[in-house]
């Protein structure tokens, strides 16, 4: 990509070896712990404007505008940007370069895809962007899209491993990725926009997509991985599977299918009136017109690249170039820690005691698997941190935050999980909650156990205010069930009425005997 500085950035000068991305936020001790990254994605189809709150590991979404251009639509047969794309595209441009200013948002990095690349008039309109909105087009070559689409991917999902596929409205990418790195990338000819300009009939369309797809296989060398699915005509997809599943949970991220579980769900689009599915999921019409083209590539991808699973991402490029910002050790922390931290530093009461409480509720939970002790972590961070909720709310607020917020690292049934154990911080029963269908993506054991982690935290959060630690110690012993509580002198105290119920409450939730004890003098 060329080394010309931020998009805003006209002053040469300045500019270093940077590329559109500018310096580093993060490698700066001295940046802003909230500066605020804008990324501006020039698609085939669309372009959106987000802006990234916070210099943190899972990405907060400050401000998402998208609009349907269209702006390589008809490119396959002309050659050129679709007219009146073009100007729907620029007037976004120049509305979106004002929202920049308005926010002093700096970098501001705005990059243009296969249509833009591919177009001969791409230039033409390169300089009229620059010329009109002061701001610089970048043009992405297929292998640099594939790139940041996949480092999107690892952004939310830093143990992926498998083939990413981005479908775009003139192009596909496809990305190998494993070990928290990008490798073998393939960009191919299969966005719909360009499928719609290949003669004959739907067995001709099935020729050319399969030796497009047998061809980049040479190079993936594709061996039952998982595929995570990037790209808004996947997502509508995926939207439509949870319909026709009457899944409880409607968060696209990290949503999983089996390839026959998918392969069902494309036959049943092929016989199904899309308008009706359009308005009982809220699809945009320019994009289920896209919708059956697509499933035309998803059916062939299945078949030919065998995957063991199709997960979808709702990360892609916009968060693979503000992956690309971030150092190492900011790559390497877990993405739903730092939202976690992050959420308590600015919203709990007493931002710090999550870890506190953690240190004390440890101990219930020394045979818990590592992937089950980061929720645990998660939970106890964000355990006070709906507390301006209404008491009467606060419960289902608590539920809703942890199962419909954009985390990343954290698949369904975990989202099910920390919503749950939160949901017991604030309340004993679940009995007759409006969540309950959603239940039903974990086993009773998991239930079970997001209970007792829900009363561990509600004990232990109102036990001690400081430190629960100083006040106490937790003992569990689970072939005995003997829950103990070692209290120091001050605990005796904070022990009342109030501690002692919430107590019973959690060794109830363990099937357990409790007991409480004075512990030895140090």
């Amino acid at each position: 990509m060329a080394a010309d500085g931020p998009a805003l950035d006209t002053d040469e000068e300045d500019a270093g070896d940077w590329g559109p991305f500018g310096k580093p936020l993060f490698d700066d001790p001295s940046a802003r712990a909230l500066s605020r990254v804008g990324v501006v994605d020039v698609g085939s189809n669309s372009v959106r404007m987000v802006v990234f709150d916070g210099a943190a590991r899972s990405p907060a979404y400050f401000y998402n505008e998208k609009i349907m251009c269209g702006l390589g639509k008809g490119l396959a047969q002309t050659g050129r940007l679709h007219p009146e794309g073009k100007k729907r595209a620029l007037a976004a441009l120049k509305r979106f370069a004002l929202l920049a200013k308005g926010m002093d948002i700096s970098p501001f990095t705005v990059v243009a895809t296969a249509a833009t690349r591919e177009a001969e008039d791409g230039p033409e309109f390169q300089a009229e962007v620059l010329r009109e909105t002061g701001l610089r087009l970048h043009v992405i070559d297929g292998a640099e899209e594939a790139r940041l689409s996949a480092q999107g991917v690892l952004l939310g999902w830093p143990d992926a491993r498998g083939i990413v596929c981005d479908i775009g409205g003139n192009s596909m990418e496809l990305a190998r990725i494993g070990d928290g790195k990008v490798g073998k990338r393939v960009s191919t000819p299969l966005g719909p926009f360009r499928l719609q300009q290949v003669s004959g009939d739907a067995k001709k369309r099935k020729a050319h997509i399969d030796a497009i797809l047998e061809a980049a296989s040479k190079d993936l060398k594709p061996s039952g991985d998982r595929i995570y699915l990037v790209g808004g005509s996947w997502r509508v997809i995926a939207r439509l599977d949870m319909e026709r599943r009457n899944y409880p949970l409607t968060v696209l991220h990290e949503y999983r299918m089996t390839p026959d579980g998918l392969l069902a769900t494309l036959d049943w689009l092929a016989t199904t009136d899309l308008a009706a599915l359009r308005g009982r999921t809220g699809t945009s019409a320019e994009r289920m017109e896209l919708v059956p083209l697509a499933c035309e590539v998803l059916r062939e991808i299945i078949r030919l690249l065998k995957p063991s699973e199709i997960d979808v991402s709702a990360y892609g490029i916009r968060e693979g170039l503000l992956f690309e910002q971030m150092p190492e050790r900011l790559r390497a922390r877990d993405p739903l820690i730092e939202a976690a931290r992050i959420t308590e530093l600015t919203q709990a009461r007493i931002p710090g005691f999550g870890k506190k409480l953690f240190a004390f509720l440890e101990p219930l939970f020394k045979g818990a698997t590592p992937e089950r002790l980061r929720l645990i972590k998660a939970a106890c961070l964000l355990h006070d941190t709906t507390w301006r909720a209404h008491p009467d709310y606060r419960a289902e607020a608590c539920f809703d935050n942890a199962t419909r917020a954009n985390l990343g690292g954290l698949d369904h049934p975990g989202r099910v999980f920390l919503g749950l154990a939160l949901l017991h911080r604030y309340k004993n029963s679940r009995a007759g909650s409006r969540m309950e269908p959603l239940f039903r993506l974990l086993s009773e054991t998991d239930i079970q156990e997001a209970e007792a982690l829900g009363k561990a935290m509600r004990f232990g959060a109102m036990f001690s205010i400081g430190d629960p630690s100083k006040a106490g110690a937790l003992r569990w012993n689970p072939k005995k069930r003997v829950l103990t509580l070692a209290l120091t002198e001050d605990g005796v105290s904070l022990f009342g009425e109030v501690a002692q119920a919430r107590f019973a409450a959690l060794a109830l939730a363990l099937k357990a005997q409790a007991k409480v004890e004075l512990r030895d003098a140090e």
